[in-house]
């Protein structure tokens, strides 16, 4: 386990340590997560991954297993990121609604179709109060992009198990996002 050395006050030496051996992936984790948004989105890729490292790094208490602990961490971080960013879209529109788009299945948003960042994280939020573990995995499938077997892995469940909570909570997400 990778942890903070004594007498950090903050997660930046962990981050630091850690990062030059993800930051090609987390960059394509960002690229992945920007092509699921509107298409004239201002935030880049680059910009993104910085803004969730910062975020990291502001952590009192880190302590990573290793660098894909840290990418699914840092994937969770650009989720808040964009969210955060959306919710000052909205904002500033002075509409208080994100867009509104169907989640029909999770690997099939394009540009065409923006996925509204707002309205998937207050239903995660639900889900994360009836199913924390069924939202951890959606969150290692949808936002850090892992396939099943890796998802399996981080979390010590069986392969039938991740396909069954991930089936049920897209499901469950879907009907969320729907009856708003």
């Amino acid at each position: 386990m990778v942890e903070k050395r004594a007498g950090d006050t903050r997660g930046t030496d962990v981050v630091e340590r850690l990062t030059p051996a993800v930051y090609d992936e987390l960059r394509r984790l960002a690229a992945w997560q920007l092509h699921r948004e509107r298409p004239n989105h201002t935030l880049q890729p680059t910009a993104l991954v910085h803004e969730a490292l910062l975020r990291l790094m502001e952590q009192e208490r880190a302590s990573y297993r290793d660098s894909a602990h840290l990418v699914a961490v840092a994937a969770g971080q650009m989720r808040r990121v964009l969210v955060d960013y959306a919710r000052r879209r909205s904002a500033a529109k002075r509409s208080g609604l994100g867009e509104r788009v169907e989640m029909e299945s999770a690997d099939s948003y394009t540009p065409a179709e923006p996925l509204d960042f707002v309205r998937l994280d207050d239903a995660l939020i639900s889900l994360q109060a009836v199913d924390p573990r069924a939202c951890r995995i959606v969150e290692l499938r949808f936002f850090a992009a892992l396939t099943v077997e890796e998802v399996a892995a981080v979390l010590s469940l069986s392969e039938a198990t991740v396909k069954r909570e991930w089936e049920v909570a897209r499901r469950w997400l879907l009907q969320q996002i729907r009856s708003e």
